[in-house]
């Protein structure tokens, strides 16, 4: 006995590691009591036929192809949805399966909508498949329209059982997956920030070198883990609820603040001289992101304390400002070597690391502190979806995202037309042969007709052996029992439990076996058991795998590595000309060549470069799902897709850096030192350009734009000359100046890693 006691625990491990959270075991299991119990019902109390298939199914659908997650109102409210839907769905099939041309026209359009509706929110993508079973059930069956009440009756059966069993039987914990990662980034970064502080201006104790190196080292690993949690997610996971939204806000906010904690430019030989308000900023901002960390841990705590001290950040960050200013030597004299020129733009540098660590603590606590809010909404508010006004509204932001992705170059474009488009002719194709049961083709081009083509092949080949096998086992049942058909009623919710279990737990191939298993017990329950029928179902599930590889190698015959790559050189070159068009809408043109500033904010060029950050996020996602070797090394893509966010979100930075004054050009006139950064910035931009072209396979990768001290003492000697006072002193618009090209130039930090990123490892 005591050899066998390792057994349990090592099983369950080996459990958890194939399902987090047992999140499939618990959908299993639910369904596994609820769809035989409503076939049961339908088909020996009700004796109806179409109810209790449609009541199967829609149950099937709704507890185990779904898993809605955030508080129980909000998931009761998503479940009731799906059924409503379910109901429309059901319509429109019933009503246009008698006309085989009017049953492929509705279908590519149903699809197309079905599918490509998942970019407006993943609780629409995580649905796409049950609302698809709603519509293929009852195209590919063509009844009298008598008996669309039943079909109605056996959905509206299934929705309303699923909103009890989501509520009572082993209900999902009300967490977020990114709030515990997110909240550790928080910690982390509050340590490192207190281990930066240290010392500086020669106040409190100097942390030495290796706890210097331990407290990045941390806030590095737990900005690598939130990454991980976020990019592993099949769907970007958000939707149109605050929380959701706010949340998946601070992944990028965390990531490019982790970023800047690891962002160490030296300019001299010796540290600058450091204002101690920058100290007192890191050390408030340290406790801002300790709140924002309880408030993620617990959502439904005060957050009084976070506000009290975003205003103590606020506060400082101004004050700050009015101390550098007085501490820039404008009037001292500067030399032409590049040490002395460093170290006059060296002595706000301290200062601007605390300012930009501060923008970034202050976006962070305010998506945290909205996310909160949003959370400790009364229910009926939550039920009715009132949201909080401080985001954009729901439906201005789902024509928003479902714009960003009315292109060509959308990755989910082409999910959806491919989809769309196999769904038709297997339905065509259905019509034509006469099948019975016909939606098993449907199903099997479902099943398979994901990523690239060579991934579309290998998923039909596994499909087509899970039927294989799958047949042979419920082939196998049928002949042991029989005529005893009683028995298949024991069998069923053992076989929908598995079923339910395999997909995640063992594999693909192991889910299709299953679930033919299942649908053989289901199909054969009330009559005499046939296995002949059951093997026939093979040629169904083939038919339906070859219409997803000959739909996949027209619509996408390279795959996810080479449309990766076009979306992050589309979102490179969006994102630059969104930091050069900030930089210059606040300063203004660099000289006669360049175009005339922005009138107004990039308002347009902000959200251009966030819809092609949204579908670089999507290729990212489906490359990260392809099966098989990755072309290019996770880190290094990983860190080309960082790089997107860190640029965009340093252009909100240099827009929010100018916008209690307004722009510069608007009312102070033009100077040298405004030219200077803004040539600066263009030459950034050009280099991100050419990047992004590298990316796209047109070019090779340009090298890094070096530091360049002539620009730099361009910009020393504008200041001293330009951005004074009557008494010789520096103003305030000089240090936001300087300030403003510390923005451009850590853009330009970032050039070396992403070149080593990327080259080398460019797919061809």
């Amino acid at each position: 006995m005591s050899g066998q006691t390792p057994t349990a625990p090592g099983l369950l491990s080996w459990w958890r590691d194939r399902d987090p959270d047992l999140a499939a075991t618990r959908r299993a299991g639910r369904t596994a009591i609820v769809m035989p119990a409503l076939f049961a019902l339908c088909s020996q109390v009700l004796h109806s036929p179409a109810t209790a298939s449609f009541a199967a199914f829609g149950s099937f659908s709704m507890l185990l192809l779904v898993d809605f997650s955030g508080p129980m109102v909000e998931r009761l409210r998503a479940q009731t949805g799906l059924g409503v839907a379910w109901a429309v769905l059901i319509c429109v099939g019933t009503l246009v399966a008698r006309v085989t041309w009017l049953a492929v026209v509705t279908t590519l359009l149903v699809g197309f909508v079905v599918l490509f509706s998942g970019v407006v929110s993943s609780l629409l993508a995580g649905s796409t498949t049950a609302l698809l079973m709603a519509f293929v059930l009852p195209v590919t069956s063509q009844v009298p329209l008598s008996q669309l009440p039943d079909r109605l009756a056996g959905a509206g059966l299934a929705a309303a059982a699923a909103l009890p069993a989501v509520r009572l039987l082993w209900p999902r914990p009300v967490a977020d997956p990114l709030c515990a990662p997110a909240a550790q980034v928080c910690r982390a970064a509050a340590a490192h920030l207190r281990t930066d502080a240290s010392g500086l201006g020669g106040l409190g104790p100097v942390a030495d070198v290796a706890q210097r190196r331990a407290a990045a080292d941390r806030t590095a690993d737990a900005g690598a883990e939130l990454r991980s949690a976020f990019d592993t997610t099949p769907y970007r996971p958000t939707g149109l609820s605050t929380t959701s939204r706010a949340v998946v806000r601070l992944v990028d906010e965390l990531t490019w603040l982790s970023s800047i904690l690891a962002d160490r430019p030296v300019y001299t030989d010796g540290p600058p001289a450091c204002d101690p308000d920058a100290r007192t900023v890191r050390l408030v901002a340290a406790d801002v992101l300790d709140h924002a960390a309880g408030l993620l841990t617990e959502m439904g705590g005060d957050a009084g304390p976070l506000r009290t001290s975003m205003e103590v950040l606020r506060r400082t960050m101004k004050g700050m400002e009015k101390t550098s200013t007085v501490r820039l030597p404008a009037d001292h004299p500067v030399g032409d070597s590049p040490a002395e020129v460093y170290a006059f733009i060296a002595t706000l540098d301290l200062s601007f690391r605390a300012q930009e660590l501060g923008y970034a603590v202050l976006q962070i606590a305010g998506n945290v502190e909205l996310a909160a809010t949003a959370w400790q909404r009364p229910w009926h508010e939550r039920l009715l979806g009132r949201e909080p006004g401080a985001l954009t509204a729901p439906l201005a932001l789902a024509r928003e995202r479902a714009t960003a992705h009315l292109g060509l170059r959308s990755v989910w474009l082409h999910n959806s037309l491919r989809g769309a488009v196999g769904l038709a002719i297997a339905v065509l194709l259905a019509e034509l042969t006469g099948i019975q049961h016909s939606f098993w083709v449907l199903f099997g081009t479902l099943s398979v007709l994901r990523s690239n083509a060579l991934n579309t092949g290998q998923n039909a080949l596994r499909a087509v052996l899970g039927t294989v096998v799958g047949s042979f086992i419920g082939a196998g049942l049928l002949q042991l029992i029989g005529q005893h058909g009683t028995a298949l009623w024991f069998l069923l919710p053992p076989a929908v439990l598995v079923a339910g279990i395999a997909p995640a737990a063992i594999s693909f191939t192991a889910g299709q076996a299953a679930f033919t298993v299942t649908l053989a017990v289901l199909f054969n329950i009330g009559q005499n058991p046939d296995w002949h029928i059951v093997l026939l179902r093979v040629q169904d599930i083939a038919l339906g795998c070859a219409v997803s590889i000959a739909v996949a190698l027209f619509f996408w015959p390279r795959g996810a590595a080479a449309a990766v790559h076009k979306a992050l050189a589309e979102a490179y070159t969006d994102s630059a000309h969104y930091l050069v068009d900030a930089v210059r809408y606040t300063l203004g043109a660099s000289g006669p060549a360049e175009p005339a500033a922005p009138v107004g904010e990039p308002v347009r060029q902000n959200l251009q470069a966030a819809a092609s950050a949204r579908r670089l996020d999507d290729a990212f996602r489906t490359y990260l799902a392809e099966r098989g070797a990755k072309p290019v090394p996770l880190a290094d893509m990983t860190a080309l897709v960082t790089g997107v966010a860190a640029l965009r979100l340093a252009a909100d930075a240099v827009l929010s850096l100018w916008r209690d004054t307004g722009p510069t050009h608007g009312h102070a006139g033009q100077t040298d030192a405004h030219r200077a950064v803004v040539g600066a910035a263009c030459a950034v931009m050009d280099w991100y350009c050419g990047f992004a072209a590298s990316l796209g396979h047109k070019a090779p990768i340009p090298d890094p734009v070096p530091l360049r001290p002539k620009s730099a003492s361009q910009l020393v000697e504008a200041v001293r000359t330009d951005l004074v006072d009557g008494r010789g002193r520096a103003t305030a618009t000089a240090v936001r100046v300087i300030w403003t090209r510390d923005h451009v130039d850590a853009a330009r930090r970032l050039q070396p890693s992403l070149a080593a990123a990327a080259r080398g490892n460019v797919v061809r």
